[in-house]
């Protein structure tokens, strides 16, 4: 993932306008932009049904906070030691409960944990946080160093993952230490294990959890010893549900099987995969009927394929429309956020109208049909943006 966003980067448009002309009318989106602050790295990665962005903007020294937008203006969070902190999922239910990941004051012991894919360095140990009624508390880990907060449901429910005590048996290169998928529940005070997928053709010993629906349904990946988190970590697609976990399928490789995204009720979920040719594309899931994309045989899943031959695509957002979102990006290296609605992906950048940015990646999407994300506003200057549908 930290490649594709390099590659997008370097082909930055350059330009400024935050108006639009009466042409425009009869586009389907209209896009602001957000106030950082200070620094020239922002995006953002949830909205909720209120309206309200998360995400994580840069200070003018560089270090990094995570990030909540509201009418009045940006919100930051500091980190409960070292420099840095970020919103790096969705990270927001609907009450206003927030959670991501701090840097704390301990030297980090694992250069290629999660955090150095979303913070700017990694020398500091991370774990993952809850930010509710302006107070941060730290969550748990199983009794390892790290941990990484990824999303909360309407209950009160956070799920993500963390480092355990036990080295994993998979790891043969180095010693590293096991790393599990965990629902920490709010209202109980339980730290819950999540276990790797076993019904494959070999046990998985890895796992950890992207988003959960207020079903209680918890989606994420499974697999190998590899960096946290990712690649061959995620050789399973799966979803934790009434205490069991299932594989959801794959595009018929065996890496990056990641969901993203699952709708609150549960039926939709989104994410990405490696094709047989090595190509990440975007994919949904779900066991209705009523969508139009083609399933794989066997399976719940369908390719949503990517904007142009030979490019690459991610979905990092669902709602229960079925209106997805994501990032697309051509062989040449040009990145830009996507809409899938109606079996069609389209390019975001098409359907604002004279913005004169480039629309990087579209990272969530509510129940309105609002989408945020990144834009590049200057060569290596990135700000949040909210799309809003005109109608």
């Amino acid at each position: 993932m930290r490649k594709v966003a390099g590659a997008c980067a370097a082909l930055a448009i350059v330009g400024y306008s935050a108006a639009f002309k009466a042409s425009d009318e009869d586009k389907e989106y209209k896009v602001r932009l957000l106030r950082s602050l200070g620094g020239t790295s922002s995006r953002g990665n949830g909205i909720n049904d209120r309206g309200v962005v998360t995400g994580f903007s840069n200070l003018p020294s560089g270090d990094r906070r995570a990030a909540i937008w509201q009418e009045r203006g940006p919100i930051p969070i500091a980190p409960l030691g070292g420099r840095h902190s970020a919103i790096a999922w969705s990270g927001m239910n609907n009450s206003g409960l927030v959670v991501g990941l701090t840097q704390t004051d301990e030297p980090q012991s694992r250069p290629d944990w999660s955090c150095g894919a979303f913070l700017p360095s990694n020398e500091y140990a991370c774990v993952g946080f809850v930010w509710e009624q302006r107070q941060m508390t730290a969550l748990p880990t199983l009794g390892g160093q790290n941990g990484f907060a990824a999303s909360a449901n309407n209950r009160r429910q956070v799920v993500g993952w963390t480092e355990t005590t036990t080295l994993d048996p998979s790891c043969t290169e180095r010693p590293k230490p096991q790393f599990l998928a965990v629902l920490w529940d709010l209202n109980t005070g339980q730290t819950i294990e999540l276990p790797p997928y076993q019904g494959g053709d070999r046990p998985n010993s890895t796992s950890a959890a992207t988003d959960i629906s207020d079903e209680g349904h918890v989606v994420g990946i499974s697999g190998d010893c590899d960096q946290a988190v990712g690649r061959a970590s995620a050789r399973n697609a799966v979803m934790w549900k009434d205490g069991m976990v299932t594989d959801l399928g794959d595009l018929g490789a065996d890496t990056w099987n990641t969901p993203t995204a699952i709708t609150p009720t549960g039926d939709i979920v989104v994410g990405f995969a490696n094709t047989p040719q090595g190509i990440t594309h975007a994919w949904l899931w779900t066991e209705r009927d009523d969508f139009a994309c083609p399933k794989r045989p066997n399976t719940n899943i369908c390719d949503l394929g990517t904007l142009e031959d030979g490019g690459s695509a991610q979905a990092w957002g669902v709602n229960e429309r079925g209106q997805v979102v994501g990032t697309a990006c051509r062989p040449d290296g040009y990145c830009r956020g996507f809409l899938w609605e109606n079996g069609k992906m389209k390019d975001l950048e098409k359907l604002v109208g004279n913005f004169k940015f480039q629309l990087l990646n579209a990272m969530d999407i509510n129940s309105r049909g609002e989408i945020t994300g990144r834009a590049v506003v200057a060569p290596n200057v990135f700000e949040v943006f909210v799309a809003t549908p005109r109608d």
